[in-house]
């Protein structure tokens, strides 16, 4: 069971089938066949069944996932190891980072780091915090920037800052620019939140219900909206508040395009944490990177928000339905 036989056998499962693996890996299909049937035949089992047309691991299959995941990012990392010892600033660095944390503050990261370390590949893809363990786990990425510290035992996971949430709303809002005293009084207002979706801890609707129900409410009304873009142009339009990161709507509070509502007795948070696989390598330019954000997330000068002395026009604000 060499590493070519569990890269092979990451690949059909990856790609959904032995064609897709074959044009993946720039083989033939028979060979892609036959890489697979001998590594079978090595272990004894089957790795993957036929349902329904669809190539899915078997229970044997399944079990070989996380093993085969671990030995081909520990083969990457010997490699990028031997690399870098003629090549101490070069090379490929791939950051993974939830979307919602693609901001200005990453941007001015990876500029510095690119004028820093010219030599440097830096490849940035997006992901779900849970994915974005996975990509790290696999070692499909070399850092990752995600929300919640992620506590696996085969990754090193920190958080480098904890964001404010605060609450914000049209510029035409009643509420805009204004205090309350308790959360609960917002009860009766429709929120704007990102889905619940299994394996994703974002800030979801879940987030913003808890909050309720520690204050006795059970039923709130709500709109769930998987994209923060959006959500921040329907909470400029009226259509309901929702509750977002500082640095999220620093830009938007600044121009008046929206208002924040103060609440006292609210006292919400999130971590952003970044994670590196354990004992995985790090070349030259990865540690660079990695302590680049650690400084810049880590930074004690808050972003400041400032009202607008005078609101805007009031405008016509979207009707309000029900979520169904």
């Amino acid at each position: 069971m060499d590493s070519d036989a569990l890269n092979t056998f990451l690949a059909v499962h990856r790609r959904g089938g032995i064609s897709n693996a074959a044009k993946f890996l720039h083989r033939s299909q028979p060979a892609i066949s036959r890489r697979i049937a001998l590594l079978e035949q090595d272990l004894g089992v089957p790795l993957f069944e036929r349902v329904a047309g669809r190539t899915l691991l078997s229970d044997a299959g399944r079990v070989l996932l996380p093993y085969a995941e671990r030995a081909v990012a520990a083969a990457q990392d010997a490699e990028r190891a031997i690399r870098a010892l003629t090549n101490q600033n070069t090379g490929p660095v791939s950051l993974a980072v939830t979307g919602t944390l693609a901001d200005s503050r990453l941007s001015k990261i990876m500029t510095g780091f690119a004028k820093e370390n010219p030599g440097v590949a830096l490849t940035l893809r997006t992901a779900t915090s849970a994915e974005v363990s996975g990509l790290i786990r696999r070692g499909e990425a070399t850092i990752g920037l995600r929300y919640n510290v992620d506590r696996s035992r085969d990754l090193d996971c920190e958080a480098v800052m904890a964001e404010t949430l605060q609450v914000v709303c049209a510029s035409d809002h009643p509420l805009a620019g204004k205090r309350v005293k308790q959360f609960a009084e917002l009860g009766g207002e429709r929120w704007i939140a990102f889905p619940e979706v299994p394996g994703r801890r974002e800030i979801a609707a879940a987030h913003v219900f808890a909050l309720f129900l520690t204050r006795g409410l059970a039923e709130v009304e709500w709109t769930a909206v998987d994209s923060l873009t959006a959500q921040k142009r329907l909470v400029e339009s009226g259509f309901g508040l929702a509750l977002l990161a500082e640095s999220h709507v620093a830009e938007e509070l600044s121009s008046a395009a929206i208002a924040a509502i103060a609440v006292d007795d609210l006292v919400a948070s999130h971590d952003i944490a970044v994670v590196t696989r354990r004992g995985g390598f790090l070349s030259l330019a990865a540690r660079h990177l990695l302590e680049a954000i650690r400084s810049n997330y880590s930074a004690t000068d808050a972003i400041t928000i400032r009202q607008p002395r005078k609101q805007r026009p009031a405008r016509k604000t979207i009707a309000r339905r029900r979520a169904r």
